[in-house]
């Protein structure tokens, strides 16, 4: 097994330098799962809960969240992203899936920023929601395709437990 890149040779917690790798186009795709009693998903889509629109919130906190990512964790470089995008497909009667697409053009990838926007927007929604349902669950947050730099284009492979 190779060593984990935020290691230095000591074994300490390390910011990877990535000043010698060549700049390219990044993408990377991520989900995010929100499952809730029907009549949740019924109040978000009708849009009938007193917090207000929780899909446009969740949208715009979710591109917050990506754009906050280097500021979460702890050794994420800090990336000038291009486009975040934030798109909710419901599954009822009880499921809601956010997708976030983040891209830059930068010297390391945005999978983290890809999987912060998609945790923000669904800690989002049980938050507006959490009032009518407390047992909203928040599953399957999981990267589903990254493209650029060295390693190139990857994508989930199906039966890994995404959709």
């Amino acid at each position: 097994m190779s060593r984990l890149s935020h290691l230095n040779e000591a074994g300490e917690a390390s910011m990877v330098d990535v000043s010698d790798k060549a700049v390219s186009s990044r993408l990377a795709v991520a989900e995010a799962w929100v499952c809730m009693a029907p009549e949740t998903l019924d109040a978000i889509q009708s849009q009938g809960l007193p917090k207000g629109d929780v899909l446009a919130v969740a949208r715009v906190a979710g591109i917050q969240g990506a754009k906050r990512c280097s500021d979460l964790i702890p050794l994420c470089h800090p990336l000038p992203l291009q486009k975040v995008s934030v798109l909710f497909e419901a599954r009822p009667p009880t499921q809601l899936r956010i997708e976030v697409s983040c891209k830059v053009d930068g010297k390391t990838g945005v999978e983290m920023e890809a999987l912060t926007g998609a945790s923000v927007a669904a800690l989002t929604i049980y938050d507006m929601c959490k009032a009518i349902d407390k047992g909203m669950q928040i599953e399957r947050v999981g990267l589903l395709r990254k493209e650029g730099g060295k390693s190139g284009t990857w994508v989930v492979e199906q039966g890994e437990g995404h959709s």
